[in-house]
Protein backbone atom coordinates (compact mmCIF):
# COMPACT_ATOMS: atom_id res chain seq x y z
CA UNK A 1 0.00 0.00 0.00
CA UNK A 2 2.80 2.42 0.88
CA UNK A 3 4.41 1.82 -2.51
CA UNK A 4 1.22 2.98 -4.26
CA UNK A 5 0.97 6.10 -2.11
CA UNK A 6 4.61 6.97 -2.86
CA UNK A 7 4.08 6.39 -6.60
CA UNK A 8 0.96 8.57 -6.72
CA UNK A 9 2.71 11.31 -4.73
CA UNK A 10 5.66 11.20 -7.12
CA UNK A 11 3.40 11.34 -10.17
CA UNK A 12 1.28 14.19 -8.82
CA UNK A 13 4.33 16.09 -7.58
CA UNK A 14 6.35 15.92 -10.77
CA UNK A 15 3.30 16.51 -12.95
CA UNK A 16 3.24 20.03 -11.49
CA UNK A 17 6.55 20.80 -13.22
CA UNK A 18 5.03 21.85 -16.54
CA UNK A 19 2.43 23.99 -14.78
CA UNK A 20 5.08 25.75 -12.68
CA UNK A 21 7.20 26.32 -15.79
CA UNK A 22 4.16 27.73 -17.61
CA UNK A 23 3.39 30.15 -14.78
CA UNK A 24 7.11 31.03 -14.57
CA UNK A 25 7.16 31.68 -18.33
CA UNK A 26 4.19 34.04 -17.97
CA UNK A 27 6.00 35.99 -15.25
CA UNK A 28 9.21 35.95 -17.29
CA UNK A 29 7.28 37.48 -20.19
CA UNK A 30 5.92 40.16 -17.87
CA UNK A 31 9.41 41.03 -16.63
CA UNK A 32 10.65 41.12 -20.22
CA UNK A 33 7.83 43.45 -21.31
CA UNK A 34 8.59 45.78 -18.40
CA UNK A 35 12.34 45.81 -19.12
CA UNK A 36 11.63 46.54 -22.80
CA UNK A 37 9.34 49.39 -21.79
CA UNK A 38 12.08 50.93 -19.62
CA UNK A 39 14.67 50.48 -22.37
CA UNK A 40 12.33 52.10 -24.90
CA UNK A 41 11.99 55.12 -22.59
CA UNK A 42 15.78 55.51 -22.63
CA UNK A 43 15.85 55.11 -26.44
CA UNK A 44 13.09 57.73 -26.80
CA UNK A 45 14.95 60.10 -24.47
CA UNK A 46 18.14 59.71 -26.51
CA UNK A 47 16.23 60.15 -29.77
CA UNK A 48 14.53 63.33 -28.54
CA UNK A 49 17.99 64.71 -27.70
CA UNK A 50 19.22 63.78 -31.19
CA UNK A 51 21.71 61.17 -29.95
CA UNK A 52 21.98 57.37 -29.87
CA UNK A 53 21.44 55.24 -26.81
CA UNK A 54 25.18 54.57 -26.60
CA UNK A 55 25.87 58.31 -26.67
CA UNK A 56 23.32 58.81 -23.88
CA UNK A 57 25.12 56.15 -21.83
CA UNK A 58 28.47 57.90 -22.43
CA UNK A 59 27.14 61.35 -21.54
CA UNK A 60 25.34 60.27 -18.39
CA UNK A 61 28.25 58.05 -17.31
CA UNK A 62 30.71 60.93 -17.66
CA UNK A 63 28.53 63.45 -15.82
CA UNK A 64 29.98 65.12 -12.71
CA UNK A 65 26.79 64.52 -10.73
CA UNK A 66 26.98 60.97 -9.28
CA UNK A 67 23.22 60.51 -9.59
CA UNK A 68 23.31 61.23 -13.32
CA UNK A 69 26.52 59.25 -13.78
CA UNK A 70 24.77 56.24 -12.22
CA UNK A 71 21.98 56.56 -14.76
CA UNK A 72 24.37 55.45 -17.49
CA UNK A 73 24.92 52.19 -15.63
CA UNK A 74 21.17 51.75 -15.19
CA UNK A 75 20.71 52.07 -18.96
CA UNK A 76 23.44 49.47 -19.60
CA UNK A 77 21.93 47.06 -17.05
CA UNK A 78 18.45 47.52 -18.53
CA UNK A 79 19.72 46.71 -22.02
CA UNK A 80 21.53 43.61 -20.68
CA UNK A 81 18.41 42.55 -18.78
CA UNK A 82 16.33 42.74 -21.96
CA UNK A 83 18.89 40.60 -23.79
CA UNK A 84 19.11 37.96 -21.04
CA UNK A 85 15.33 37.72 -20.56
CA UNK A 86 14.74 37.57 -24.34
CA UNK A 87 17.16 34.66 -24.71
CA UNK A 88 15.69 32.87 -21.68
CA UNK A 89 12.11 33.25 -22.88
CA UNK A 90 12.80 32.22 -26.46
CA UNK A 91 14.96 29.26 -25.47
CA UNK A 92 12.39 28.01 -22.96
CA UNK A 93 9.55 28.37 -25.48
CA UNK A 94 11.52 26.54 -28.19
CA UNK A 95 12.74 23.68 -25.95
CA UNK A 96 11.36 20.20 -26.55
CA UNK A 97 9.51 18.26 -23.88
CA UNK A 98 12.68 16.51 -22.73
CA UNK A 99 14.96 19.57 -22.99
CA UNK A 100 12.63 21.94 -21.13
CA UNK A 101 13.60 21.02 -17.53
CA UNK A 102 17.29 21.46 -18.35
CA UNK A 103 16.71 24.72 -20.21
CA UNK A 104 14.53 25.90 -17.33
CA UNK A 105 17.30 25.26 -14.80
CA UNK A 106 19.97 26.77 -17.05
CA UNK A 107 18.12 30.07 -17.56
CA UNK A 108 16.38 30.18 -14.17
CA UNK A 109 16.03 33.67 -12.72
CA UNK A 110 15.64 33.20 -8.97
CA UNK A 111 13.79 36.47 -8.48
CA UNK A 112 11.17 35.47 -11.04
CA UNK A 113 11.03 31.89 -9.70
CA UNK A 114 10.42 33.15 -6.15
CA UNK A 115 7.66 35.44 -7.41
CA UNK A 116 6.13 32.55 -9.32
CA UNK A 117 6.25 30.29 -6.26
CA UNK A 118 4.50 32.89 -4.09
CA UNK A 119 1.45 32.91 -6.37
CA UNK A 120 1.71 29.39 -7.80
CA UNK A 121 -1.56 27.53 -8.22
CA UNK A 122 -1.30 23.74 -8.71
CA UNK A 123 -3.24 22.41 -11.67
CA UNK A 124 -4.27 19.04 -13.02
CA UNK A 125 -2.09 18.36 -16.06
CA UNK A 126 -4.11 17.56 -19.16
CA UNK A 127 -1.32 17.85 -21.70
CA UNK A 128 1.01 15.19 -23.05
CA UNK A 129 3.82 17.02 -21.29
CA UNK A 130 1.99 16.84 -17.96
CA UNK A 131 1.34 13.13 -18.41
CA UNK A 132 4.97 12.52 -19.36
CA UNK A 133 6.15 14.32 -16.24
CA UNK A 134 3.65 12.34 -14.15
CA UNK A 135 5.00 9.09 -15.61
CA UNK A 136 8.59 10.10 -14.90
CA UNK A 137 7.59 11.17 -11.39
CA UNK A 138 5.92 7.81 -10.82
CA UNK A 139 9.04 5.93 -11.98
CA UNK A 140 11.38 8.08 -9.89
CA UNK A 141 9.21 7.67 -6.79
CA UNK A 142 8.91 3.92 -7.33
CA UNK A 143 12.67 3.62 -7.83
CA UNK A 144 13.37 5.60 -4.66
CA UNK A 145 10.83 3.57 -2.71
CA UNK A 146 12.23 0.25 -3.90
CA UNK A 147 15.80 1.39 -3.30
CA UNK A 148 15.14 2.66 0.20
CA UNK A 149 12.89 -0.22 1.23
CA UNK A 150 15.41 -2.69 -0.22
CA UNK A 151 18.25 -1.10 1.72
CA UNK A 152 16.20 -1.09 4.91
CA UNK A 153 15.13 -4.69 4.28
CA UNK A 154 18.73 -5.79 3.83
CA UNK A 155 19.77 -3.95 6.97
CA UNK A 156 16.96 -5.52 8.99
CA UNK A 157 17.76 -8.94 7.50
CA UNK A 158 21.42 -8.62 8.51
CA UNK A 159 20.43 -7.50 11.97
CA UNK A 160 18.08 -10.50 12.36
CA UNK A 161 20.71 -12.94 11.11
CA UNK A 162 23.28 -11.51 13.51
CA UNK A 163 20.81 -11.68 16.37
CA UNK A 164 19.89 -15.29 15.55
CA UNK A 165 23.57 -16.20 15.21
CA UNK A 166 24.39 -14.58 18.55
CA UNK A 167 21.46 -16.39 20.16
CA UNK A 168 22.57 -19.73 18.69
CA UNK A 169 26.15 -19.12 19.86
CA UNK A 170 24.93 -18.24 23.34
CA UNK A 171 22.82 -21.41 23.50
CA UNK A 172 25.75 -23.49 22.28
CA UNK A 173 28.01 -21.92 24.90
CA UNK A 174 25.48 -22.73 27.61
CA UNK A 175 25.25 -26.34 26.49
CA UNK A 176 29.04 -26.68 26.53
CA UNK A 177 29.23 -25.43 30.10
CA UNK A 178 26.31 -27.30 31.61
CA UNK A 179 27.35 -30.00 34.01
CA UNK A 180 26.49 -33.46 32.87
CA UNK A 181 23.74 -35.08 34.89
CA UNK A 182 25.07 -37.72 37.27
CA UNK A 183 24.12 -41.23 36.41
CA UNK A 184 22.85 -43.40 39.12
CA UNK A 185 24.43 -46.79 39.41
CA UNK A 186 22.15 -49.57 38.88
Amino acid sequence: MLDRVVCVAGAVGLSQGPEFMQQYLQRLGGHLDEARRHLQQFVDTAKSAGITLDQLVERTGAHADPALAGLGQVIVETRERVEVLTIAEQTLRDASLWERPFVFVRYLDWQIAEGTWRVYKPAVPTTAEGLAYAGVGLLIALGLYLGISGAIGKGVGRWRRRRELAKAEAEAALLDHEPEPSRERE
